[in-house]
């Protein structure tokens, strides 16, 4: 089963997976995500002002997906650490291309991990209370059949490489999980589909169909993902699983007047699959 919230905060019922019931899923797990929340020296406080206490508390995890800081600096993430270290929740993290901006994206893992209590992941994976997390920044490239190819000059054979390099962390991630339920995270987009309300001119630049397809092979539960401001709040993998684009100025542009800004998620947790078998989402 899994449950979404989009709307005042609430959590809208989803369809019961059968197959889940006769497995035997033994409690649900809330899973709060947010993307692109873009610290500055002087963003102290925005956590809880954007999102609240209340949602917080309400939830069991908390996903970050990506643009933690707006320029990559160390005090950025400070001033952000500093936040989550009030958060008395497991919180999980991948970095976005903000995050990379000064070249000191290693200082800003390290800050978050020792203040704020981040686990975030760049091609990893971690269970959390019975659910399991691949993480991974992801990359750009384009979709579909327009996807940019590892063509002519060696400018574009390292753009598509690092593209590769991404959709490869991610395999890698997902394929170590065991749970039932999976959440791949992600900055990037892996459809188009949650990138529509963007400029066409920019689609290449926000997300790779090259990540959709270990999300649908390795049958993830849902993906979280950022980056696309302008972007459309919901879309689904060719598989038919769900796709959440969770980045800040989308949640507070889509959802009722006076909704935090966060998408909140339950999922099925349980003992690990000794088949090593999940499924997609219903939602």
């Amino acid at each position: 089963m899994i449950q979404a919230s989009g709307h005042g905060g609430a959590v809208e019922h989803a369809d019961r997976s059968a197959k889940a019931e006769r497995a035997g899923a033994t409690s649900l797990v809330r899973v709060a995500a947010v993307g692109d929340l873009h610290y500055t020296r002087t963003s102290q406080g925005l956590l809880e002002r954007a999102l609240g206490g209340d949602v917080l508390s309400r939830a069991d995890v908390l996903v970050l997906c990506g643009d933690l800081t707006d320029y990559g600096l160390p005090e950025e993430a400070r001033a952000l650490a500093k936040d989550l270290s009030g958060v008395k929740l497991p919180i999980i993290a991948v970095l976005g291309n903000h995050d990379h901006e000064s070249g000191q994206a290693e200082a800003v893992v390290e800050i978050l991990r020792d203040t704020g209590g981040v686990t975030v992941l760049d091609g990893e994976s971690c269970e959390v209370r019975g659910v399991g997390f691949a993480g991974a920044k992801g990359f750009g490239g384009g979709f579909g059949r327009r996807v940019l190819e590892p063509w002519g000059e060696p400018a574009i054979k390292r753009f598509v490489q690092d593209a590769l390099d991404e959709a490869l962390k991610l395999e890698r991630a997902l394929s170590r999980l065991r749970t039932r339920s999976r959440v791949a995270v992600l900055h990037y987009a892996p459809i188009k589909g949650t990138v529509e309300g963007e400029s066409l001119e920019i689609y290449p630049f926000l997300g790779s169909s090259r990540l959709e397809e270990p999300i649908n092979r390795f049958r993830a539960s849902l993906v979280f993902h950022g980056h696309c401001h302008h972007g459309t709040p919901e879309g689904r993998t060719t598989a038919g699983i769900p796709v959440y684009n969770v980045a800040l100025p989308v949640l507070r542009r889509t959802l009722s007047d006076g909704a935090p800004p966060v998408r909140l998620v339950e999922l099925p947790a349980d003992e690990a699959d000794p088949r090593g078998q999940g499924g997609p989402a219903r939602a």
